[in-house]
């Protein structure tokens, strides 16, 4: 038999896929957290008068646009774009309920992206080493420092 002699299937490929098909539920969950984080900075920058009118409109532009993207795209995946919004049990979910947080306002119990604003707005620094080897011989040495904030350092 040779090659010519087998049946020639057509694959029906969809660009609809399963939403537990791939990283593309995992993605957009990571690209709606910082959306939402840019958020949260762009309202505290507000409040404070930090953001003229003319940088106000272009950021509330700017996040509509990366909205309605994550949408679309959550569209195209066959994704709810509240199933984004990852339960972590006792520790509560990824992202707040549609209003249900407003940046500098403490809730009774806070989501992850209410703790990660927090930390931008005051800032914080991580320190670590990592020693990658194989074969019990340390082959990669890092020396890792991290300075997380909103603000300008």
């Amino acid at each position: 038999m040779t090659a010519s002699d087998l049946p020639i299937q057509a694959l029906s490929v969809s660009p609809k896929a399963s939403k537990d098909a791939g990283l593309a539920p995992l993605l957009l969950t990571v690209v709606e957290l910082v959306r939402q984080l840019m958020e949260a900075q762009v309202i505290r920058r507000m409040e404070t008068g930090e953001l003229s009118d003319d940088d106000l409109d272009r950021a509330a532009e700017s996040l509509r646009k990366l909205e309605e993207q994550v949408v679309e795209i959550c569209n195209i995946f066959e994704i709810d774009p509240a199933d984004l919004n990852v339960d972590l049990g006792e520790i509560g979910t990824l992202l707040p309920k549609a209003g249900g947080y407003y940046p500098g306002e403490n809730s009774a119990s806070p989501t992850i992206l209410e703790l990660l604003d927090r930390l931008l707005n005051k800032g914080i620094v991580l320190q670590g080493n990592v020693e990658l080897g194989l074969a019990n011989i340390d082959l990669i040495h890092a020396k890792l420092q991290l300075v997380l904030t909103a603000k300008p350092i």
